[in-house]
């Protein structure tokens, strides 16, 4: 697994981002993806070892595309310089949640867990009301050691607590939250040498995994929306 080769990519691809640099660089593009498809084969075989869940996605399904949706964003560069995929026991789908990671050279390269997608109120719900129920359990989870010392829970929030739920909990705070996420950053140099980019990774993962399955216990039954 060539990691620098991505890197090169990604870089060349931000310095670069328009439509024609893009197209005429397609074998590039071929090249920098069958590296980053070899490296999640290699981290799903890893995360396989702690969570037998994901071992039967194929890479190609959990990457997502370089196009962005400019429709409502100032920024009209058409392309998003990152590699990302997610790993789940359903794939790349939001949920159940899984590991994530993305690569975007600039020190902008992270490992993430948890649910990212405030925008499902059902989820939101089923998650606030999980912890207003089972606080002990995710108390608990939080303040486990290696936890402690590599993630803080981040999400967007609302100000107050919501109505219905008690402000007095003792995971009030987590009661505003509408998502519960994960972020670990990853230097530029730490994915130069993909072997011990990838026993990093997994050992960050594997500390992760009771945060993601206390979510996915909360989450169970959940539909995705229809489109």
């Amino acid at each position: 697994m060539n990691t620098q080769l991505i890197l090169q990519y990604l870089t060349d691809l931000s310095e670069n981002n328009n439509r024609e640099w893009y197209h005429a660089h397609k074998p590039e593009n071929k090249a920098a993806n069958a590296e980053f498809e070899a490296l999640i084969g290699e981290l799903i075989a890893r995360i396989g070892e702690f969570d037998s869940s994901v071992l039967h996605n194929e890479p190609k399904s959990l990457t997502f595309k370089l196009v962005r949706d400019t429709r409502f964003s100032h920024d009209k560069s058409p392309y998003n310089p990152a590699f990302r995929a997610h790993i789940s026991s359903c794939g790349k789908l939001p949920v159940p949640v899984g590991y994530y990671l993305m690569i975007k050279p600039g020190g902008q390269s992270f490992l993430g867990g948890g649910l990212f997608a405030a925008m499902f109120k059902d989820a939101t719900a089923m998650v606030r009301d999980h912890i207003a129920q089972n606080g002990k359990e995710f108390e608990a989870i939080l303040n486990e050691p290696a936890f402690q010392e590599h993630f803080t829970v981040q999400g967007l929030a609302l100000k107050n607590v919501p109505t219905g739920y008690d402000k007095s909990h003792p995971q009030a705070e987590y009661l505003k939250f509408k998502s519960w996420y994960l972020e670990y950053f990853i230097k530029d140099e730490e994915l130069l040498n993909a072997d011990a980019f990838l026993t990093k990774a997994a050992g960050l993962f594997r500390i992760m995994k009771p945060f993601n399955d206390y979510l996915n216990k909360a989450l169970a039954g959940f539909q995705m929306p229809k489109r």
